[in-house]
């Protein structure tokens, strides 16, 4: 996200804040495993630590996600995008956006360049 798309990014709903927090207590208390949330004085924008899977190209390797939660979370979804430096895959852009296309003929996500 630009700078100039955060400043209009508009502010939580009651709802989506509510949510939210309750959201971040329970990562607090009970954590994914392999992912540490990056503590900020941001609701909106959370930063995540992934670290990579066991047995893959990416074991033992960290990246950082940005997730941006909507004004109407969760009736809307957050974008996600990884942080520099993303992970080399056919479906995450060199910027850190994530392909999540799929088209009618195919099972997998496609996405074109």
């Amino acid at each position: 996200m630009t700078s100039s798309s955060a400043t209009a990014r508009k502010a939580l709903s009651k709802i989506a804040c509510n949510r939210l927090q309750k959201e971040l207590v329970e990562w607090q208390v009970n954590p994914p495993a392999g992912f540490k949330h990056k503590v900020t004085d941001n609701l909106q924008r959370w930063v995540i630590e992934v670290i990579g899977a066991p047995g893959t190209l990416y074991a033992n390797d960290t990246y950082q996600l940005q997730v941006d939660f909507p004004e109407h979370y969760p009736m809307e979804a957050p974008q996600v995008i990884f942080l520099h430096p993303a992970p080399l895959h056919p479906h995450i852009y060199s910027n850190g956006h994530i392909c999540l296309g799929k088209t009618n003929d195919q099972k997998i996500p496609t996405c074109s360049s």
